[in-house]
């Protein structure tokens, strides 16, 4: 294999990257309580191992090359481990799988980074009062709702084995935190936040539209 195609190694940019969802995360996500701090925690460890197999070190490559005894070539357009699988099945050739995968997880990626930094302006704006305009006549938690396709997104852009481990716990530990949330708000506004569970799904967006 050429030199110039081995595509990792990159440290600078995994440091870069990371960085910038720390910032994200430390800005647009609520890290209070315990419970808070360990699911963030979870989400930045899961950004972390993402961006340390996608620019740094390939392991889940070397992984699925030891134990299948395949061979995966050590270049970005072979990284797209979804787009390498589906070529591989006779689906259409590389380079078009990769660009539909990053089409695909990109949408998902944006919309999650739009659904928490919509979620947090619209409770950093009720200022201790419930937020149930905007986003929040769609679902309960987008922030919530925004993290899990943020974590779909890359997970369907470069999957790796140590990130598809992580996600289910992302996924239960950010449902229980909304559980806990939820008893807070029940507590805290009784009537108004029960009569708002009935009408709002959790996290799943109803097909009403937003009225601001």
């Amino acid at each position: 294999m050429a030199e110039e195609l081995y595509a990792y190694g990159n440290w600078i940019i995994v440091i870069i990257i990371i960085a910038i969802f720390l910032f994200f995360a430390t800005k647009y996500l609520s890290l209070r309580t315990k419970k808070e701090k360990i699911s963030g925690g979870m989400f930045i460890a899961f950004i972390i191992a993402l961006f340390t197999e996608m620019y740094g070190f390939p392991l889940t490559i070397y992984l699925l090359s030891s134990f299948f005894d395949i061979s995966i070539p050590l270049t970005n357009l072979k990284g797209h481990l979804l787009a390498t699988l589906l070529s591989s099945l006779g689906f259409g050739n590389d380079f078009v799988l990769v660009v539909i995968v990053m089409i695909i997880s990109t949408i998902f990626i944006i919309v999650g980074l739009g659904y928490i930094m919509e979620g947090w302006k619209l409770v950093y704006n009720a200022k201790g009062k419930l937020a149930t305009k905007g986003i929040y006549q769609r679902m309960r938690h987008p922030q919530y709702t925004g993290i899990y396709l943020i974590c779909i997104g890359f997970l369907i852009q470069w999957p790796t084995i140590i990130t598809l481990i992580m996600f289910p716990f992302i996924v239960m530990m950010y449902y229980h935190l909304a559980k806990k949330e939820e008893q807070a708000m029940l507590n805290k506004f009784p009537g108004q936040y029960k009569k708002y569970m009935k009408k709002t799904p959790m996290f799943i967006p109803n097909a009403g539209g937003v009225r601001k």
